[in-house]
């Protein structure tokens, strides 16, 4: 039986598609492809990926709807590709449920990098520990290593990927998961939107890769959601304290 990865590619252009699909072969996923947003859907709930790909202009269901229907039931990767360029496509892409986007043109080089910075992330589920690569096996090692966190009657573990706040579980996706982790090891050290930006990608913090401002916005919105599901005001944090123009800290003890 196959150890391999499980990719789904949902495009309804069938070029597209197959680029996508060879990105992914080659990447070591056993890929599943779809050409309607109701057949992706379908396929997502039956065969658990690990990472989809979702075209914004399908012709049936967009993709922002399909995107919200996987949710309900996957906490898969989901990166958009869309011929949109306009900001406001982009953040209603993120706030659907997608971790991230790249715009049409795309260099498979890229698709392929993203992907990878993905996967060196552990699924959310603990017993998926065993099937992750070695590589991203010892990355999730040497994370949890920080042990537990706990701050103003929120916890988190990263071994087991959880988080609760006053004794309930929070669904969070991977994305969120991960900001919430890089403040809570940050402290009261502020992280810059760059910063968080190469969290995801899982870059070293100093790394001088290039972050567009599409980039930090993607981390506004996903801090906006992670807010939304934590409960937790802007105006009186408890949590997560805006520094204005540069980025983001954990609040104050008490809070």
């Amino acid at each position: 039986m196959s150890d391999a990865r499980v990719g789904l590619v949902i495009e309804d252009d069938q070029d597209i598609r197959e680029l996508v699909r060879t990105v992914l072969s080659q990447a070591g996923f056993d890929v599943t492809v779809a050409s309607s947003g109701a057949e992706g859907v379908l396929i997502a709930k039956n065969l658990n990926p690990d990472v989809i790909t979702l075209d914004l202009g399908l012709p049936d269901i967009d993709g922002f709807e399909v995107s919200r229907q996987i949710r309900e039931f996957s906490d898969a990767y989901i990166v958009m590709l869309t011929a949109r360029t306009e900001e406001l496509d982009t953040l209603i892409g993120l706030e659907s449920g997608a971790d991230d986007y790249l715009t049409k043109p795309f260099r498979p080089r890229e698709l392929r990098a993203r992907i990878a910075a993905m996967m060196r992330r552990p699924r959310s589920a603990p017993e998926a520990a065993d099937t992750l690569p070695a590589e991203a096996a010892a990355d999730a090692n040497e994370r949890s290593e920080h042990g537990n966190f706990s701050h103003n009657g929120l916890e988190l573990s990263y071994a087991s990927r959880t988080v609760v706040v006053d004794g309930k579980e929070m669904n969070l996706t991977r994305t969120e998961f991960e900001l919430l982790h890089a403040l809570l090891e940050a402290g009261r050290t502020v992280r810059t939107k760059a910063d968080l930006v190469r969290r995801l990608r899982d870059e070293d913090y100093d790394v001088g890769s290039y972050i567009s401002e599409a980039d930090e916005r993607s981390v506004e919105v996903h801090m906006g959601n992670l807010r939304k599901k934590l409960g937790d005001s802007p105006q009186q944090p408890r949590w997560l304290q805006t520094v204005r123009g540069v980025g983001y800290r954990l609040a104050p003890e008490g809070a």
